[in-house]
């Protein structure tokens, strides 16, 4: 589904809104993250079972906000390579813009061998493909955070794709749900791939807190599938990368990519 008919969709008339700062206030003190792949009729679904329970996020009156994220890697693609491997411990580095907001970030996600993942970000300005590394501020940021040499860090992907960000009433859970999903690769001839029909959804819960949304997906028959964007893309995109691993994911994208967009033109 598109930007535009993503924010036309008629359940938004019955579920109340919650701004950012709401949303910033949520402190999920003992989360636990959790992957899911739906097609764009489940995701309905979804929403239709959620409308009672739910907030849905607005900014500027749009439900579904416009995100472009840019990974960095070294030339060999290390961080892209740990993740293959399964490493427990391994970072991305990324810049992330809101087309709506027009505000970018430079992040760094850290994985640790305990399974969680702290985001630690700082503000950038100007183009998304030019401000980081190359500044001074940038470039602290990355020696304090990350192992890696600032210099040594290239655009590897890009990832455009729409977000909606559902908040359980209780405040104990996020979700966000992730449609129309495109890859760009920056290296080499800039292939590109796209993930047509299908959602990438992260629940993100208190574990000491029950859980609405797992019930929904449940009863929705919809199991946990681990997924990262950056791998994904990098695989899709990129023939010099090894993807052994990922096969399977593949393969499974693929099919659900197409029983969904069959059901879509019947």
């Amino acid at each position: 589904m598109t930007y535009e008919q993503l924010n036309t969709l008629a359940v938004w008339q019955r579920m109340p809104t919650i701004d950012l700062d709401r949303i910033a206030a949520v402190r999920l003190m003992n989360r636990v993250d959790t992957k899911y792949l739906l097609d764009e009729a489940c995701c309905m679904r979804l929403f239709e079972m959620a409308a009672g329970q739910y907030y849905v996020q607005e900014i500027d009156s749009c439900r579904a906000c416009r995100y472009e994220t840019l990974y960095y890697d070294t030339p060999q693609w290390e961080m892209y390579r740990l993740h293959h491997n399964r490493r427990l411990t391994r970072r991305k580095v990324r810049t992330r813009t809101y087309v709506e907001t027009g505000v970018s970030y430079l992040e760094v996600k850290h994985k640790s061998n305990k399974g969680r993942t702290h985001k630690h970000r700082i503000r950038i300005a100007g183009d998304i493909f030019a401000t980081a590394p190359h500044d001074a501020a940038a470039a602290d940021f990355l020696r304090g955070e990350t192992p890696y040499a600032p210099e040594t860090l290239t655009p590897a992907l890009t990832t455009r794709f729409v977000r909606v960000t559902l908040v359980n009433r209780a405040m104990t859970e996020r979700l966000t749900l992730d449609f129309d999903l495109h890859f760009t690769n920056e290296r080499g001839d800039g292939a590109t791939a796209s993930m047509q029909g299908l959602v990438i959804v992260e629940l993100k819960q208190d574990a000491l807190a029950p859980s609405p949304m797992k019930d929904i997906l449940a009863q929705l028959r919809v199991k946990p599938f681990k997924v990262s964007k950056y791998c994904v893309g990098e695989a899709m995109t990129n023939p010099q990368v090894k993807h052994n691993r990922f096969k399977a994911k593949l393969r499974a994208i693929a099919k659900m990519s197409l029983n969904a967009n069959k059901t879509t033109t019947l």
